[in-house]
């Protein structure tokens, strides 16, 4: 995943190694972490840090206002405090938004046209993400509109998943989502062997769910954020300020079916789908 991001930054001629050193801070997603984390990084007088995620993003904005910050993988931006506004960011951070959020509408319109029968759909959120009340809300609302039955399942761990799953069977849920999370997504694998194993129609955000064996995904083409995340990166090293560069949210979106999966489970795929996708995996 760092490909793109290193990319971006030899664009704006920075290259690991040579005139750039990267210092690497992961929590494991132990949130409760990231505030020592970022401490640390400000004791090393780091000239920017790169936030992956909003809880990473708000501990560095918290650690220290004047070292420029660039965030990706952040919901809601604004919402969360880290800008005044998209336009004109105002503080020490800027970086893109992936509009996780808003994307659950259309995500829950594909799993209803794949899996038309299904009157339950599952919702699998982590309970420690600061999005997690107002993605439920959004689906929820969305899942009313259609006269469809919400069912909230919650996991923080991987023995979490495994028991999200038998819930979901159990209830007798006809599809699921699957939130958009830096936990989830570190546990694609495992997610879509549980979808196929207990033979559940799954969406998730990142094409590596659909290609691991899930059966459709759709969010923004992270290669293309990464890329730009590099960049804007960049930029400031060369003495730009975040305060004057604006937050960019997604360009470019995605929608990959596994036909496959599609298969074993009985599902005939639309042809519109068969039309809208980006990427048929036979």
């Amino acid at each position: 995943m760092v490909a793109p991001f290193y990319q971006g930054l030899g664009e704006t001629g920075y290259i690991k190694g040579q005139n750039l050193a990267i210092e690497h801070r992961d929590a494991e997603f132990h949130y409760d972490r990231l505030p020592a984390l970022a401490a640390d990084l400000v004791g090393r007088k780091v000239d920017v840090i790169v936030a992956n995620g909003t809880p990473h993003a708000l501990a560095a904005k918290s650690a220290i206002s004047t070292i420029p910050i660039v965030f990706m993988n952040v919901s809601n931006p604004v919402g969360s405090g880290l800008v005044a506004n998209l336009a004109r960011p105002g503080g020490n951070a800027t970086g893109f938004s992936i509009l996780a959020v808003t994307l659950y509408p259309k995500r829950l319109e594909l799993l209803s046209e794949l899996v038309p029968h299904a009157r339950v759909i599952a919702l699998l959120v982590n309970p420690s993400s600061p999005t997690t009340e107002s993605t439920i809300n959004v689906v929820r609302e969305a899942a009313g509109t259609k006269g469809l039955q919400l069912l909230v399942l919650k996991a923080a761990s991987e023995s979490e998943i495994d028991a999200a799953f038998t819930t979901l069977v159990q209830l007798q849920a006809g599809a699921l989502i699957i939130g958009s999370d830096r936990f989830f997504g570190s546990r694609v694998e495992q997610l879509a062997a549980l979808a196929s194993h207990h033979a559940v129609a799954a969406i998730g955000e990142v094409r590596r769910f659909a290609t691991a064996g899930g059966l459709v995904s759709y969010g923004a083409v992270t290669t293309d954020v990464l890329h730009q995340v590099g960049i804007y990166t960049g930029r400031i090293l060369k003495g730009e300020k975040p305060a004057d560069l604006p937050v960019q949210q997604p360009t470019k979106f995605e929608v990959v079916i596994n036909l496959e999966t599609a298969k074993t489970l009985g599902l005939t795929v639309p042809q519109s789908l068969l039309t809208l996708a980006d990427k048929l995996i036979e």
